[in-house]
């Protein structure tokens, strides 16, 4: 019983801590004034390198035979983690980040429905209440962006969620598969596309301060932290603290440039927040 308690403990402290660390992403990125594939290179390249150097000190030699072991899990993964590290930065900067975030956090119910078409995996009634719920509401905040010119950035949260929710079934699909490597491909992925768009790579007042800080502290080491979270608690326990990164991120956005998100926005994304959140503690008490 004890250990069961030090490895929800352990499971907890790391996810929190992680999504924490994540929060003021959103922030970095708007007070950034490098352009879209020039901050996509830096995001892409630094974390790589950084969390790279951290699975080399960490599986040594293992580390080779770890990366070539991912197999096709590993490529789809690493597509779909670029994918949306790509589409959420796009999103970013054309939709308000409460819009982006709300529609980010729709993934796991996204997840259920892409689990039941390639994994069969039927979602039980609870499930179910909350996928038409929590779509409805992201509708609803759609039909309000259209008035408000802010369509395309929810279309690249939408897709951003997606891609997030494709990554959970290939990572459900081979759980005897480490698919961290993937990930770190993914990033490598990103820097090399990015390459092919940059205009300049120069940093420039602010930004060379802002931007590595951002990749480092918002990228990098919460993307270690939540991957090594679920083997101490389930998914369902990551999502609920993956909420925090939906309430709070708009409100250091709000704070401190005041970014203010529309009334539709706040009523959907409560909507959604609630249901997501009342989910996942239902699921944690039946496991």
């Amino acid at each position: 019983m004890k250990n069961k308690l030090s490895d929800q403990k352990k499971g907890s402290l790391l996810a929190f801590v992680g999504v924490m660390f994540i929060t003021p992403d959103s922030l970095f990125i708007r007070l950034a004034n490098i352009d879209t594939w020039g901050l996509l290179f830096y995001r892409g390249a630094i974390p790589f390198f950084v969390v790279l150097i951290g699975l080399l000190v960490v599986y040594k030699s293992n580390f080779i035979t770890l990366f070539f072991s991912m197999g096709f899990p590993g490529i789809v993964y690493a597509g779909t983690f670029a994918l949306t590290n790509i589409t959420f930065i796009i999103s970013i900067q054309n939709t308000n980040v409460a819009n982006t975030l709300v529609m980010v956090a729709i993934a796991p119910m996204l997840s259920a429905l892409l689990g039941l078409i390639f994994l069969k995996e039927n979602p039980n009634k609870k499930t179910w209440i909350a996928i038409i719920i929590t779509c409805l509401s992201a509708i609803y905040i759609f039909h309000d962006s259209i008035q408000l010119g802010n369509f395309l950035g929810d279309i690249f949260g939408f897709i951003t969620a997606l891609g997030l929710a494709a990554g959970f079934v290939v990572v459900r699909s081979a759980k005897n598969k480490n698919l961290v490597p993937a990930a770190v491909l993914g990033k490598l992925i990103v820097a090399i596309i990015a390459v092919f768009f940059v205009t300049n790579f120069e940093l420039i007042e602010k930004d060379i301060i802002i931007v590595p800080l951002m990749c480092v502290l918002c990228v990098a080491i919460p993307f270690v932290l939540l991957t090594i979270a679920p083997r101490f608690i389930t998914a369902a326990e990551v999502n609920l603290f993956f909420l925090l990164e939906t309430i709070l991120g708009p409100l250091w956005v709000w704070l401190v440039i005041k970014e203010q998100p529309s009334i539709e926005t706040i009523q959907g994304g409560l909507v959604i927040i609630l249901t997501i959140a009342i989910h996942s503690i239902l699921v944690i008490k039946k496991t």
